[in-house]
């Protein structure tokens, strides 16, 4: 201490001794904190309600245009929405009937004459086979298991998925909430914007109608869109492969359909197989596969998705990809397929908050 009363002395002082920092929370501050944490709390238990809700208003976004196609035609928005519910029941029960058995068929036969193919395939490469043998690698049994493994895991994807949704939707009351809630929200024009208008204060109830009411078209108009792409990209690679002669048409153009929904990079994947399986059977048959695959994917490019998406606004290709994984991550087969219409909700909201930041300044 006296060196320092020296050192101060002589002018080269320290200065003076910091005080000590304190920190002052005000009991309006914890109130907030608290408030907010309830809120989160609180959220997460009606999590369930509000999936719920938004599969609804995700099945009104996709149905709602087609209830106004019969409307203009003289015909009750009710009675619309009720031969709708059983033209997709129709579908998905014949989607169920005739795809999945001859799809889990086909993966079935690949698993067991993949010994056939990657004979073809050795014939063809030559001496991979020796060359990943002299590293203890036995590559035709490794991807046979693979190839397995890869069966048993869609079969029960897909038992999975229907197990999921239906684990969620504990059991048919809550399906049926989801179906009458969907019809109530078709039939009763209106009737969200309504119940807006009842819970939030006056002056915000204008701009909360007209944010759900671009919510839901921007959803709408991305979904119908989707899976339209989806299923032309998977008839039109289905039907080539078919004439093409190349095995296993149906998977590979399943896979090209389900591909569609990651942008970018899903139809490069779904096309590896594909020019695979053709190269196994003839490396002129492969070239052949890499052209059809091409020629969608240019068809798709300059064509179906200008025609067909030109009113939908796509996400940043990026914000898709990490949505799909946060999904599938968070939710699994559900939190995945909702993911890309949340996603799309939330940058609809976000779209608002950075227009009036830009206005302010």
């Amino acid at each position: 201490m006296k060196e320092i009363s020296s050192l101060e002395d002589a002018g080269l002082g320290l200065g003076p001794p910091r005080q000590p920092v304190s920190f002052q929370i005000s009991v309006l501050t914890i109130v907030k904190i608290v408030l907010v944490l309830a809120g989160l709390y609180l959220l997460y238990l009606v999590l369930g309600i509000i999936i719920i809700i938004f599969v609804s208003l995700l099945l009104a976004a996709l149905i709602d245009p087609l209830a106004d196609w019969f409307q203009k035609r003289k015909i009750p928005r009710g009675l619309a929405v009720l031969v709708i519910y059983i033209a997709l029941f129709a579908v998905l029960a014949l989607i169920a009937i005739l795809l999945v058995p001859p799809i889990l068929t086909e993966f079935s036969e690949l698993a067991q004459n993949f010994g056939t193919v990657w004979e073809r395939l050795t014939a063809t490469f030559g001496n991979a086979q020796e060359f990943f043998s002299r590293y203890g690698i036995d590559l035709e049994k490794n991807i046979q298991r693979g190839l397995q493994s890869l069966e048993e895991t869609i079969a029960a994807g897909i038992e999975n998925a229907f197990g999921t949704v239906w684990g969620f939707f504990g059991g048919l009351l809550k399906f049926l909430m989801v179906l009458v809630l969907t019809f109530y929200m078709v039939v009763e024009e209106g009737a969200l914007k309504r119940l807006f208008r009842s819970v939030a204060p006056e002056e915000h109830q204008p701009y909360l109608a007209d944010l759900l009411t671009r919510m839901q078209q921007k959803i709408g108009l991305w979904l119908r869109g989707q899976i339209t792409l989806m299923i032309v990209v998977g008839v039109l690679t289905y039907v080539g492969l078919l004439i093409l002669g190349v095995d296993y048409a149906l998977v590979l153009g399943l896979l090209a359909g389900l591909a569609e929904i990651i942008p970018y990079v899903g139809p490069i994947v779904a096309a590896v197989p594909a020019v695979i399986i053709a190269f196994s059977q003839s490396w002129v048959l492969a070239i052949f596969a890499a052209i059809l695959a091409f020629a969608i994917q240019q068809l798709e490019n300059n064509l179906l998705v200008p025609k067909i998406m030109q009113r939908a606004v796509g996400l940043n290709p990026i914000v898709s990809i990490v949505a799909l994984l946060v999904g599938a991550r968070l939710g699994n087969v559900l939190g995945a397929i909702l993911a890309i219409p949340v996603a799309t909700a939330i940058a609809v909201v976000l779209h608002d908050v950075f227009k009036l930041s830009e206005d302010k300044s």
